[in-house]
């Protein structure tokens, strides 16, 4: 078992000066690991507020404090916070690679520090801040329509630590809610003293740009602009790694795990959520496949289902906002959908296949509504209108789209949407390219077995598609695809031949787009119905001379004589031929007994390789089957508990202590015998899915 380990808070600091950041200052030290040594209340050289640990080693730490009154606060667990963080490959992330950090914790007035670690940890630093009460009185900025919000200014951060300038996604898809984790008990005036604090942890202490969070929220309800950048734009920030690009990241001040949040700071919440996706248009209710960009729970390019309104918890191993605040989500989402009717979403312009400009939107319920588009100076130079809960116009320009051209979509009471057109350019130059045909021969007498083709194309521009196929002589025998609009990327068009004659044949993809572009490609395709299905006599074949499963037959059905070659290939390598040679209508039974040119065949999977020529074309069927020529290996881990070790997934029929019990084990491994406290006598016999057997006797 790993020793217990007691770090001191030494005073030799890691760096030789401090880190101030207007009101608020920063003190990293080094912590010594003190071995098992028991320690005193060890002072600081300032007091500080707000405390935060970085660590290195598998093991995990605990900290206390020493408050002004000279009492140390009980031990509590250090949290791992890797999620609040940047997103990986990005500028800032890199400042506290290969360190563990924790989220900063708000201790309120405190002059000494002991951080104890259980486990192995190799080094371990504080990071300590003091930010003391403003008198300053808060100020606030509220538009039309939007909600009460400190500025930066108002809670004074400090704009001369900032790293970097604001970087911004496309488009906001969803918000995520955190809580900071932190105390409950902050006053009205300590509040934004928190936010200072965790600003100068964020910046200096871990090396972000600036505050991880868009948005805070205090126990009171008062909102705070967080990230520099606007808090109505989309500013990319650090606050859920592999999802920052295109997330709205808010935190409510204070620890929700075992507390409810107070309903003056969800009231704020709701309120800040239904402005901020009112304003990029996004229904609170809705839910996407977001893609992560690689964090510790989901790896880059995996889908991830999600909410509008999401917790961290919901992309992250992490238990933040807290179950007391995670649970209230769904009421919060609907909560943020109800405030502020009507409102639109999903507004987009968009190509449409004849060369217009369509513009489409959602309302929250049947209204006017009206779509224009402008020229740069904002001429008019086309709308349409309409009632209903879709928006939909297509505009036709006579004439080349005009550079800084406009859409615009509004409906009565709704935040309108807008953006702006690209003006015309060289249209992209149309090709077919990655086309082929797999298989390429087809035998389509619904056996199962290479009945159909799958013909597989990708359109470099948006175009008009026909499929057709053409037999020798160049005539049209098949439309698999009449003219149709298709997108711009990968397509896949299916074709079986079933009403065809054996023969070779050639599919023929014609595309034409706008401006008169053309592109065409041909893929032959041969169809034969001279093989019938391939068939085994089993699944998995057990050459180990016990008289069962020995050999492999192989069942090989002929149309019409042909020229046959059976092959036993392995990851796509030869390994032997059982059989070639000239084939007569009917059944032929090739056996393998597992040989090959040189001794036998090693366990593992294979695959049957049937190839059967008739002159005109070769028609090919591929069957896998398993060589398993060894029995499963069963040992005794323990009598008590009893636990058997398998060597590999088999059923384990046990009888125990006169007892039958039956074991299911998909994968090899320590297993526990069920309802058994103590082995004394035991039979086992594993079985394989090959069918191989052993009998273990103790």
């Amino acid at each position: 078992m790993t020793p217990r380990l007691l770090i001191a808070a030494a005073l030799a600091a890691l760096f030789p000066a401090s880190a101030t950041a207007g009101l608020a200052s920063l003190e990293v030290r080094e912590l010594a690991l003190d071995g098992e040594r028991t320690l005193s209340a060890t002072r600081t050289t300032t007091a500080f507020d707000l405390v935060g640990v970085h660590w290195q080693g598998p093991g995990r730490l605990q900290l206390r404090v020493l408050g002004a009154g000279g009492r140390w606060s009980p031990w509590r667990p250090v949290r791992e916070h890797d999620g609040d963080a940047p997103d990986r490959g990005s500028r800032e992330s890199g400042a506290t690679r290969g360190w563990r950090l924790s989220a900063p914790v708000w201790v309120g007035r405190a002059v000494g520090l002991e951080v104890r670690a259980v486990g192995r940890v190799t080094r371990a630093r504080a990071l300590t801040v003091r930010s003391p009460v403003s008198k300053v009185p808060l100020r606030t900025t509220s538009a039309a329509g939007v909600p009460k919000i400190v500025p930066r200014s108002g809670w004074q951060a400090d704009e001369a630590i900032r790293r970097a300038k604001p970087v911004y996604a496309d488009t906001l898809r969803m918000a995520h809610v955190h809580h900071t984790a932190g105390t409950n008990t902050y006053t009205r005036l300590q509040a934004p003293a928190v936010v200072r604090a965790i600003q100068l942890y964020h910046v200096e202490g871990n090396g972000w740009n600036d505050i991880g969070y868009n948005a805070l929220v205090d126990r009171y309800g008062t909102v705070y602009e967080g990230r520099y950048g606007g808090v109505d734009r989309n500013v990319v920030g650090a606050h859920a790694r592999g999802f920052n690009t295109g997330s709205f990241g808010i935190a409510v001040m204070g620890d929700f795990r075992g507390a409810d949040p107070p309903a003056a700071a969800v009231d704020a919440l709701v309120r800040t959520l239904a402005w901020r996706l009112d304003a990029a248009h996004v229904d609170a209710l809705s839910t996407f496949n977001g893609i992560s960009s690689g964090n510790e729970r989901f790896g880059a390019g995996i889908p991830v289902f999600l909410r509008a309104v999401s917790g961290h918890r919901d992309t992250g191993l992490t238990t933040c906002p807290g179950e007391r605040l995670y649970t209230q989500l769904p009421g919060i989402a609907r909560r943020v959908a109800a405030l502020g009717l009507p409102k639109l979403y999903s507004p987009s312009a968009t190509s449409d296949p004849l060369g217009g400009i369509r513009l489409t939107a959602r309302l929250s319920s049947a209204l006017p509504w009206s779509a224009v588009v402008t020229d740069g100076v904002g001429a008019e130079l086309g709308r349409g209108a309409g009632t209903g809960v879709a928006v939909d116009w297509t505009w036709a320009p006579g004439t080349p789209i005009p550079a800084n051209a406009r859409w615009r979509i509004e409906s009565p009471g709704a935040t309108p949407a807008e953006g702006v057109l690209a003006a015309t350019a060289t249209a992209t130059a149309l090709r077919l390219a990655e086309v082929k045909a797999v298989p390429a021969t087809i035998s389509p007498n619904g056996d199962g077995q290479s009945d159909a083709t799958t013909v597989s194309f990708t359109l470099s521009a948006d175009a008009n598609v026909t499929v057709t196929v053409l037999d020798s002589a160049g005539a049209i025998v098949a439309e698999l695809e009449s003219r149709r609009w298709r997108r711009a990327g990968p397509r896949t068009i299916v074709f079986d031949g079933k009403e065809l004659a054996d023969g070779a044949y050639v599919v023929h993809v014609a595309a034409n787009a706008t401006g008169g572009r053309e592109a065409t490609v041909d893929v032959p395709v041969t169809v034969t119905r001279t093989l019938g299905r391939v068939r085994l006599e089993t699944e998995a074949m057990t050459p180990n001379g016990d008289g069962r499963g020995d050999a492999l037959a192989i069942t090989v059905p002929l149309t019409v004589p042909a020229t046959v070659t059976v092959k036993i290939l392995r990851e796509g390598r030869w390994v032997a031929t059982p059989f070639a040679g000239a084939g007569e209508p009917g059944e032929r039974i090739v056996t393998w007994d597992g040989r090959k040119r040189l001794g036998k065949a090693r366990d593992g999977s294979y695959v049957v390789s049937v190839e059967a020529s008739d002159g005109l074309a070769t028609a090919k069927a591929e069957v896998p089957f398993l060589l398993d020529a060894t029995a499963p290996i069963v040992r005794v881990v323990s009598a008590e508990p009893p636990r058997v070790w398998v060597s590999e997934a088999a059923t384990l029929r046990a009888r125990v202590n006169g007892a039958r019990r039956t074991i299911r084990a998909a994968a090899a491994g320590t297993h526990r015998i069920p309802r058994i406290e103590r082995l004394r006598t035991l039979v086992v016999t594993a079985r394989d899915a090959a069918g191989n057997e052993s009998v273990l006797r103790r």
